[in-house]
């Protein structure tokens, strides 16, 4: 099947990701850590496509695992080799000879790809940008801007972890730019000039509709390509600022149209996800003259509390706060606000710029197909750094290329046909039963406890341990395929039932 997964993040998962990798300079002739890194972002298709035609790795004594920062943890030469012989022989095409198929554009101003930095710390100064650009964004939304006196938190950050140490989900107490509007504006005339072609969306926030009108002009006057507006801050909240504004429409439409009144360029209105629908907002944000929308920011979030201490994280001297959460976590929530705006026919024609919870390709090809016309990240950023957009790039093109289409734009929007906001529609008069794979089972026996706990009582181990299934009791909701550990279980045949009941 297209773009099935061969090789997934748990057969790497002791490696650290690491920066000027050691099993690198071990080598000599792969650079194993950006294979791995393609590995680790759901690349393999494209690490493969780049591999020299001579496998390196056969009778090689590995020294990439010994120089290993976790010696020989990491089976490095077993992935090479997976590479080679199961990956591989699978190509369908080539690498697509350059990046053209990634070209887009945001309100008309054109893109060399949809991926751009979100408004945060990962654009807040000119080196970080500048980095970032040379690294291949294609642009990056400013850290917001404002006139207020903005002193941060520290510690500032909290976050929940998977089992090898990475990120799942992110809070942050962090507030707005605290440069002056002076310096920021600076900033993006040393940008506009050293980077022409980059795209530099400026992220503002006013107190009241002279700052909305004044920051728009000032952003435009000095480089800015676009504007965005932020309605969704959830850290800004005193005095009616941030996510307070995102929640009133009429807030929405007024400062928009402020800011409207200050520029000519295209302007984006960012809304929270702190709303059961962020269709009123959005239309109210065309109201006042927005171009498009941006979403969706973090969640208003509480992160753990500390059983000795009674303070959630992150603990400001005996105190913490309501933040916003983000990373891979909010991916969900921010598909469907994103499907939600995609299908609104009075916000036809605005431009969406995606973002929440974005680590590999296959997440901004999922916001895309919904939608998306371009793409904003953050928390990927400051846990792996700017490189993620190699994998990014390569990913996505080669995706396009094999599917055959000539542009990104091609597949906007696809998905957006098959999405209900009610379960009433769905067909429930077919049940889709579990096919067991004897060969990859090792007998663990957590899908008949799942299924006799969680579920319809229907799976028993045979006496070798493995999983037999009783098909008058299966419903086929596919818990067992969930929890298998090992991936033995998947899709089989199918079952019809006729008024309701089993033939």
């Amino acid at each position: 099947m297209l773009f099935e997964r061969t090789i997934h993040r748990k057969d790497m998962i002791r490696c650290a990701l690491c920066h000027d990798a050691s099993c690198t300079a071990a080598c000599g002739k792969l650079d194993p850590a950006a294979l791995l890194r393609s590995i680790w972002f759901d690349d393999e298709k494209v690490a493969a496509a780049r591999l020299p035609e001579e496998n390196p790795c056969l009778g090689c004594d590995a020294p990439c695992e010994a120089a290993c920062v976790r010696a020989r943890q990491v089976p490095i030469r077993a992935l090479m080799l997976r590479l080679y012989d199961e990956v591989r022989p699978e190509l369908e095409i080539p690498l697509p000879e350059n990046e053209d198929i990634l070209r887009t554009d945001l309100c008309g101003v054109p893109l060399e790809n949809p991926f751009l930095l979100s408004s945060s710390v990962v654009a807040s100064t000119y080196d970080m940008c500048a980095r970032a650009f040379e690294a291949g964004w294609a642009g990056a939304c400013f850290k917001t801007i404002c006139s207020f006196d903005i002193h941060e938190a520290s510690p500032r950050f909290s976050a929940i972890t998977g089992d090898n140490g990475t990120i799942l989900g992110f809070k942050n107490v962090e507030q707005l730019s605290d440069h002056s509007v002076a310096e920021n504006m600076d900033i993006f005339r040393r940008l506009k000039q050293n980077y022409p072609t980059k795209f530099i969306l400026a992220s503002i926030m006013g107190q009241n509709e002279e700052e909305w009108e004044e920051l728009s002009r000032l952003c435009e006057e000095n480089g800015a390509d676009a504007i965005e507006l932020n309605f969704s801050c959830p850290n800004m909240m005193d005095g009616g600022l941030g996510s307070d504004i995102g929640q009133v429409p009429e807030l929405v439409e007024r400062f928009t149209a402020a800011a409207r009144r200050g520029a000519k360029i295209p302007i984006l209105a960012k809304l929270t996800p702190n709303v059961a629908a962020m269709s009123p907002a959005a239309e109210a944000a065309r109201r006042g003259g927005a171009d498009g929308i941006a979403a969706i920011n973090t969640i208003k979030s509480i992160i753990g509390v500390n059983p000795h201490t009674y303070v959630s994280a992150p603990a400001v001297h005996g105190m913490s706060a309501v933040g916003g959460y983000s990373g891979n976590a909010v991916k969900p929530i921010a598909l469907r606000f994103i499907a939600e705006l995609g299908q609104n026919l009075n916000l036809q024609g605005m431009h969406l710029s995606a973002m929440g919870g974005i680590e590999t390709w296959r997440d901004a090809l999922e916001f895309i197909l919904l939608g998306g016309g371009s793409i904003q990240i953050t928390t990927a950023v400051m846990q792996y750094g700017y490189r993620i957009v190699d994998d990014l790039k390569a990913g996505l093109a080669y995706y396009l290329a094999e599917k055959g289409f000539s542009s990104v734009n091609e597949a906007r929007g696809l998905a957006l046909g098959s999405v209900s906001h009610t379960t009433d529609v769905l067909e429930r008069d077919t049940v889709i039963f579990p096919k067991f794979h004897r060969e990859k089972c090792i007998g663990c026996g957590r899908c008949a406890i799942s299924c006799a706990d969680g579920g319809h009582q229907a799976i028993r181990l045979d006496k070798d341990r493995r999983p037999q299934l009783n098909g008058k009791k299966c419903v086929g909701c596919h818990l067992c395929v969930l929890v298998c550990p090992q991936g033995a279980i998947s899709s089989s045949r199918k079952r019809i039932r006729r008024n309701r009941k089993d033939i």
